[in-house]
């Protein structure tokens, strides 16, 4: 059955109280999916501030998709039985205090330890948005659409993340990036009681602690390594990191195959609908992760563009994707999910494949053009893929079924980020030429693009503009590679959609 192309006769029609609450939903995840990204412009000003090392850099952005991953099946299986509304209203509590401690901090592991705080708040946030979308739209063709118009917010607020980053920034100094959450988590707490009905399963079963510490010992050590092993490389520590996350989740997985109240039922892993759509889910956010990772830099460091100007340059971008996420409702009702979800994903790897005419001494056309598809194919695919998750569970299980679909969205920006970032990096490192630095400047310069253009302003004149050009280039030809790479895993996805979404 395609999504969103049968309305059921016997569905409640949403009142005009439920598209007032989606509303304020929809909020939500646009500022979650925002902090995702907002940081990206702010790295220079935060290197210049925190003088953080790059990998405490790298901490910085990733640690709140690595924690917020790392507890969205715990909280969406909490929020199933406490209410999810109720666990919305303390997680938006929790969110704009650690936005007060983020704004404020005064070195790099205290700004860390907020993006910590920031991802256990998130973590309550993301897979309650979802679930109670699944509960105030009963009617299949108004859920599509009230998905539509989450993932629309969810893939805007990832690209819009650098757009708002570059306002603050030009106007404020880099911690005002979080203050902007304070707002929308305060209309929050005063209109969810009033617009947002409570929702939860009426027979939950017993919580079990044991499943969620094991759902955490699996994913933050699994991501944890994968990480790092993309920065350094692998080794000996990190693989037995790496082992002890697969044996946690070995051991996850097999708790809930016996358990009476699973924390995921394992058997809707067999429906190849929604085992393809979580995929789906991860892959496409990681390649729209990387892009905006090495993009904004590309943008800002090797073009020179201001943090306001290389936010509007993403912008079309930003509207495409939101349109994207809206207009593959009405696709759906035409030609089969899996025909446009996978036209999306091809679409998409053509504008990541158009990165690779990316020059260090050309103009932003092919950025922009190769942003506009990828946003575009993204937006399909991020409407689409939730939409097939949380149909095909009962309402009673949706915190469950989005909390899973969620780990997948938050893992792709984490791990796009990461091993993205890291071969631009790798590559940037090996192609720099630092013979006419001192060992400590090359060390400074080899972290960061950042670093190697602050270290180029402290050289003389002669031999700043050709360190400098040497380090433009590699970076540029770090971020062909990345991009070469993510075309092909779209492609490969799309692929593995049209196979196996093919009579559905």
């Amino acid at each position: 059955m395609s999504v969103g192309t049968v309305r059921d006769p016997h569905a409640v029609t949403a009142s005009r109280k439920d598209w007032l609450g989606l509303v304020v939903l929809a909020f939500a995840v646009l500022l979650i999916s925002v902090d995702a990204t907002v940081l990206d412009l702010a790295l220079p000003f935060i290197s210049e501030d925190l003088a953080p090392s790059s990998t405490q850099l790298l901490w910085i952005i990733d640690v709140y998709s690595f924690v917020l991953a790392g507890l969205l099946v715990t909280m969406g299986t909490l929020g199933d039985r406490i209410g999810r509304r109720r666990l919305l209203l303390i997680g938006a509590v929790g969110f704009g205090l650690a936005s007060l401690v983020a704004a404020w901090s005064s070195g790099p592991e205290m700004l860390i330890a907020a993006r910590v705080l920031q991802g256990v708040s998130g973590a309550t946030l993301v897979p309650a948005t979802l679930g109670l979308i699944r509960t105030m739209f009963a009617d299949p063709r108004q859920r599509t659409t009230a998905i539509g118009v989450w993932g629309a917010m969810a893939g805007g607020g990832a690209a819009a993340g650098p757009l708002v980053g570059g306002w603050l920034l030009e106007h404020y100094w880099w911690g005002s990036v979080f203050l902007v959450n304070l707002p929308v988590m305060i209309g929050l707490l005063v209109l969810g009681p009033l617009l947002i009905p409570e929702s939860k399963d009426p027979q939950p079963g017993r919580f079990d602690l044991v499943s969620a510490g094991l759902s955490m010992l699996a994913m933050i050590p699994l991501v944890y390594a994968v990480k790092e092993t993309a920065v350094h490389g692998p080794g000996w520590v990190l693989t037995a990191i790496g082992a002890g996350g697969a044996a946690a989740g070995w051991a996850f997985v097999r708790r809930q195959r016996v358990l009476d109240d699973p924390m995921i039922d394992l058997s809707l892993f067999a429906r190849p609908a929604f085992s393809t759509a979580v995929l789906t889910n991860l892959l496409s956010v990681f390649a729209l992760a990387g892009v905006l990772f090495f993009g904004s830099q590309y943008l800002q460091l090797v073009l020179g563009y201001r943090p306001l100007e290389a936010g509007l340059l993403m912008l079309p971008g930003t509207l495409v994707s939101a349109f994207a996420s809206l207009a593959a409702a009405w696709l759906v009702r035409r030609w089969a999910p899996s025909r446009v979800l996978s036209i999306g994903l091809v679409v998409a790897a053509v504008g990541a494949a158009a990165m690779i005419a990316l020059r260090a001494d050309s103009g932003p056309t092919a950025f922009v053009v190769g942003f506009v598809l990828a946003g575009a194919g993204v937006g399909i695919a991020l409407t689409l893929t939730n939409d097939l998750v949380v149909s095909a569970v009962e309402p009673e299980r949706a915190g469950a079924a989005s909390a899973v679909s969620e780990t997948a969205y938050e893992l792709g920006v984490a791990l796009g980020v990461a091993v993205l970032g890291s071969v631009v990096l790798a590559i940037f490192r090996r192609g720099m030429d630092v013979s006419a630095l001192t060992a400590d400047q090359a060390t400074v310069a080899q972290g960061t693009l950042g670093g190697a253009v602050e270290v180029a302003q402290t050289l003389p004149e002669d031999v700043a503009a050709d360190f400098e050009v040497s380090a433009q280039a590699a970076f540029v030809d770090g971020m062909h590679v990345a991009a070469g790479a993510t075309a092909v895993v779209l492609v490969a996805t799309a692929v593995l959609v049209a196979r196996l979404l093919r009579d559905r």
